[in-house]
């Protein structure tokens, strides 16, 4: 699919800003791109520290909270904790249980059948939190939709506390006090914090009220921080700090468990990164609670036993690797049912995908795969029992997705989400219905569905230097809202070329601009991709020209990003290719 490339235009004071906050004009245009306009929010943006993160009685409904858990600790109460089977569910309630536990408080997890069950808050989790002598109920990760189970458990005599960052809808839960940053009245400066994040608040403000030692909330960061990567929240504001931060203490962790998980993904000597966490170590946990059980994980991260700790880590490795599998085959299935439509020219807007025997827990990611491929909003339904289906679905920047099925809740049995993604279960017989509104009511546009690429500048590459990188550096964590930066040069010579990898995925060039600047450029798993277009637009001959390190008609523009090749103890400057077109002369 092409590209749309835009190159950012916005305008500012960016040699004065640069010379204010020691970066250089590049750096700040960078940080402008982001949204991120004061000198104070890219002082903050740059170096910002722990002690930047606001003040958590700011958030509404945590007096209240704070209060009501402080009261049951007094009067000798147990708290259940009702989380979600996900990565932001697992460490949302994994740092409520460390906070309680360090107060004296005694607590319990209690999660969801993610197959049985379902998503969220249920009248099992209530009954059995209460017979097991539990009439206090912290929800993390959930619990904003849950109106009729907080109901249930009132009348039952439990006092509730929600804890969620999801989308308020038309009612808020009847609970004793409510944390969600997403509520039409709240006043907390912050309001892109994931569950883990708020429970992270919770807990910091509970310590306060009960003069923990400051230093205590310090070991919960790189749970607050696996989750908000994990959960793909926009590492702008606070997510950034705890991420930051998050990632420093991950990778010295006293955690026994995380320890061990890192050790055998091979991680146990490399600092960590956004990307270690987003692709390795998140999935992990994730797909214990998708095709195995949660509990798994919570075992993981609770055992103190170093031995214990690598068998339970390989367990998890393994469930991963059987997902992925599990994925790869459910993704080959939705793109057969769409490339009939995609070869007649009539894919619809909204992609509407019924996959009956893939597990449900995977609809999800296999949304996001068929929504990258396509472009498009993508929800991928698989059949339960009762003639019901679940769904999972991925939206681009264009299209509201929460919004639209909100429009089309009549039927719903159960959903939630928020813009960019969401679930929801309907009976069977009511999805043409919901393919058939969905797709009448869309207005997006033919130029809506080309991927984007935003370009932070047009810069050649004679430009790119050690400083230049160590700048870039300062910009991490990278991820959802802070994108690496990116760079684009029009004309570019192809020198030489090889290919490298088991299979040949990865695509090295020697490149040469119209300045005689040359320079080393890698390419990772789109080699075949490359190819095809060279062959489009020139010729096999001039293909093969390129591998023979012979001359050859090829000019091409790249957008790619600055980076160092390290091998056998050498550095040298090279850029990884993103993307590429054909500009005429």
């Amino acid at each position: 699919m092409r590209e749309k490339w835009i190159v950012e235009t916005k305008k500012g004071d960016f040699n004065g800003l640069s010379a204010k906050l020691k970066v250089s004009p590049l750096a700040v245009r960078c940080l402008m791109n982001r949204g991120v306009e004061s000198e104070q929010g890219m002082r903050e943006f740059l170096y910002g520290t722990l002690d930047d993160l606001h003040d958590p009685f700011l958030m509404k409904g945590m007096d209240e909270a704070v209060r009501e858990i402080v009261k049951a600790k007094e009067q000798g109460r147990k708290v259940a904790i009702a989380s979600d089977f996900d990565c932001d569910g697992i460490f949302s309630a994994y740092i409520l249980w460390k906070g309680f536990q360090r107060i004296g408080l005694d607590s319990e997890i209690f999660t969801p059948d993610r197959v049985k069950e379902g998503y969220g808050l249920n009248r099992r989790i209530v009954d059995e939190a209460l017979a097991g002598g539990r009439d206090f109920l912290v929800t993390c990760d959930n619990g904003i939709a849950a109106n009729e189970e907080v109901d249930y458990a009132k009348k039952l005599g439990m006092t509730v506390i929600v804890t969620d960052h999801h989308e308020v809808q038309e009612q808020m839960p009847n609970a004793d006090a409510i944390l969600d940053p997403k509520r039409d009245d709240e006043t907390y400066p912050f309001r892109g914090l994931c569950g883990a994040g708020v429970a992270f608040k919770l807990i910091c403000a509970l310590y306060d009220a009960q003069q923990v030692p400051a230093e205590a909330k310090d070991e919960l960061l790189e749970y607050a921080g696996i989750a908000t990567v994990a959960d793909v929240m926009e590492l702008q504001g606070e997510n950034r700090i705890l991420v930051k931060y998050g990632l420093k203490a991950l990778s010295h962790t006293k955690n026994i468990g995380l320890r061990a998980l890192l050790k055998v993904q091979g991680l146990d000597d490399k600092e960590i990164t956004a990307g270690h966490i987003g692709f390795i170590l998140g999935p992990c946990f994730n797909a214990a609670g998708r095709i195995a059980t949660v509990t798994e994980s919570f075992s993981l991260l609770m055992e103190e036993d170093e031995e214990k700790a690598l068998e339970k880590a390989e367990r998890l490795k393994e469930i991963n690797e059987s997902r992925k599998q599990m994925t790869e085959d459910g993704a080959e299935e939705a793109y057969l049912k769409l490339a009939e439509k995609e070869n007649e020219n009539k894919l619809p807007k909204v992609l509407i995908v019924l996959l009956p025997d893939t597990h449900e827990s995977l609809v999800g990611i296999i949304a996001g795969r068929v929504k990258e491929r396509y472009n498009r909003p993508t929800i991928v339904f698989t059949e339960t029992e009762d003639g019901l289906v679940k769904g999972s679905g991925r939206s681009i920047e264009a299209y509201d997705m929460f919004h639209e099925l909100l429009a089309c809740k009549d039927l719903m049995e159960r959903f939630g989400g928020h813009k960019m993604a969401a679930g929801m279960t309907l009976h069977r017989k009511d999805l043409p219905e919901l393919e058939k509104r969905l797709n009448e009511n869309c207005v997006l546009i033919e130029e809506d569905f080309r991927p984007v690429v935003r370009i932070d500048a047009p810069m050649p590459i004679g430009y790119i230097t050690e400083t230049l990188l160590s700048e870039i550096e300062k910009m991490e964590p990278f991820g959802v809202g802070n994108p690496k930066p990116i760079f684009a040069e029009q004309h570019f010579r192809i020198l030489s070329g090889r290919k490298f990898g088991q299979e040949g995925t990865v695509l090295k060039l020697q490149v040469q601009n119209d300045a005689g600047n040359r320079i080393g450029a890698v390419c990772f798993r789109r080699t075949e991709e490359f190819e095809q277009f060279v062959i489009a637009e020139w010729g096999e001959a001039e293909l093969k020209r390129m591998y023979e390190g012979r001359e050859n008609l090829l000019d091409i523009a790249f957008t790619y990003y600055p980076s160092v090749n390290e091998y056998n103890g050498r550095r040298e400057l090279q850029i990884q290719i993103a993307g590429w077109c054909r500009i005429p002369r």
